[in-house]
């Protein structure tokens, strides 16, 4: 019997055909989203949804130039007819694809697949095994979006998503904490059996919440959230525009916020924002903090600039710490995402009754210092995250920490007092690096460069604000 690993190499390979057609890495996945979505509503009995005429076999059983005509008007019949989520996946849905040859080839090898393996072991597992594939293939670029799927289910772990409440990624990508939060769930309620219906229907349709900016990943997460039977509305937009405001209060958010500047170098249009920034990750810590009940909980991914970039970083993080009990930090190894000079973080908090003085002191896990640099040669395994796991103890919002661990190993805490004294600098370290002597501490020049675009950035926002204010207009500060 095949195995899903199995099917993922096969479909994988198909990508040294497509090149000769000029389909680029990112368009090959897009591509094979189109074609998989057919074939995988006709094995799972679900091809109600798709109007009569457009469906798998319709496809199959064209042959040559007429094949490709007819999957190029399939395309665009889809974006308008059939169920909601079929529209959802084909809006403005065109092929890459120019030889007919090629299509024939993808359909033929799709259609020959052990398809019976395939729904043994599931299809979303098939379909997140090419997502995490197209990850690790450093020249299709999505690494740098892909959160590794070990750190998922570490941060899900961690904070322990429970049926019925409303689980959110404001930086959705292709889905991956959204399905492994369904899982954990799943796993503790045998499949949703143990729910009665309302609530099963609930976990269905409502329990899950997303926003991912770009089309074409936004098809990948309505597709893999689908053969995960998550039938929430996940939107494509801009979390840090107006789209954000308007999103309902979250019990927990887990997320990987996008590294960077806003694109163009404009600043976030929310105008719920306390502390303006044209840093994403600052504007999209705001919209996390402000965007959980209270009591709700968070673990979001962020880089080291988060944690030290001064002036509206500073009073960002003095914001988050009255607002919120921050209560762990986790500091990652390097070499986890495809953007080799960013150095990340995993910040856990939960959200207070009330507006102030929610974190008495922080717990820092090192998990950086004398550890392997992870790539495709050292594989990232969730056996990394296991004695993390442990030291943040049994209960999600991290009251359970066992207090013993004191001032040894890689887990240590500092008193709200100890890190006001660094000026609200979170960046702490304190474990030596065995192997570092020298010229080897020097940061990485990329490193460099994108501490230099941050402070940058920062100084010119504050000219900004300062030649506003003199100009006699209002600034929000």
């Amino acid at each position: 019997m095949t195995n899903t690993t199995d099917i993922v190499a096969r479909l994988w390979n198909l990508c040294h055909v497509l090149r000769d057609d000029g389909i680029t890495f990112h368009e090959y996945v897009t591509e094979l989203t189109f074609l998989l979505f057919l074939k995988m509503l006709e094995e799972t009995g679900q091809e109600e949804l798709l109007p009569e005429g457009y469906r798998w076999n319709d496809l199959k059983t064209q042959q040559g130039v007429d094949q490709l005509a007819f999957y190029r008007g399939l395309l665009v019949h889809l974006g308008n007819e059939g169920s909601g989520r079929v529209q959802a996946i084909f809006a403005n849905a065109n092929t890459a694809l120019t030889q007919p040859r090629n299509l024939n080839k993808l359909v033929t090898d799709i259609d020959s697949l052990d398809w019976y393996s395939a729904r043994e072991e599931g299809l979303g597992d098939l379909y997140e095994g090419l997502l995490e594939k197209n990850a690790s293939e450093k020249k299709s670029g999505a690494g740098q979006y892909f959160t590794p799927r070990p750190l998922i289910e570490c941060m899900v772990n961690c904070i322990q998503p429970q049926a019925g409440e409303v689980v959110q990624d404001p930086a959705a990508g292709t889905g991956g904490f959204l399905v492994q939060a369904d899982r954990f769930i799943k796993q503790q309620t045998d499949d949703l059996f143990d729910l009665p219906e309302k609530q099963q229907d609930f976990q269905r349709k409502q329990a899950f919440q997303a926003v991912e900016l770009v089309p074409d990943t936004h098809r990948l997460l309505l597709m893999n959230a689908m053969l995960h039977g998550i039938e929430s509305d996940l939107l494509l937009g801009d979390t840090l525009s107006p789209t954000g405001a308007r999103l309902p209060k979250a019990d927990v958010i887990l997320t990987n916020p996008p590294f960077g500047t806003k694109r163009g170098g404009g600043r976030p249009t929310r105008d719920d924002f306390t502390f303006v920034t044209g840093n994403k990750q600052l504007a999209f810590l705001q919209h996390i903090y402000r965007g959980l009940k209270p009591g709700g909980r968070a673990a979001v991914v962020l880089p080291d600039n988060v944690l030290f970039e001064e002036g509206t970083g500073t009073r960002i993080r003095a914001d988050l710490m009255e607002k919120c009990r921050l209560h762990t930090i986790l500091r990652l190894p390097t070499g986890i995402f495809y953007a080799q000079g960013v150095k990340t973080n995993v910040l856990f908090f939960t959200r207070g009754a009330t507006d102030t003085g929610h974190t008495q002191q922080v717990w820092v896990y090192d998990l950086r210092t004398n550890m392997p640099s992870f790539g495709v040669r050292t594989p990232l395994t969730h056996e990394h995250f296991t004695e993390f796991e442990k030291c943040f103890g049994k209960k999600p919002d991290g009251t359970s920490k066992r207090t013993d661990q004191g001032e040894a190993g890689r887990f240590r805490c500092f008193t709200r007092e100890q890190i006001a004294a660094r000026g609200d600098n979170l960046d702490i370290s304190w474990l030596k690096d065995d192997e570092a002597t020298g010229a080897d501490d020097l940061p990485e020049p990329e490193e460099i460069a994108a501490l230099i675009r941050e402070r940058l950035t920062t100084a010119l926002e504050e000219m900004d604000a300062l030649s506003a204010l003199l100009a006699g207009e209002e600034v929000e500060v």
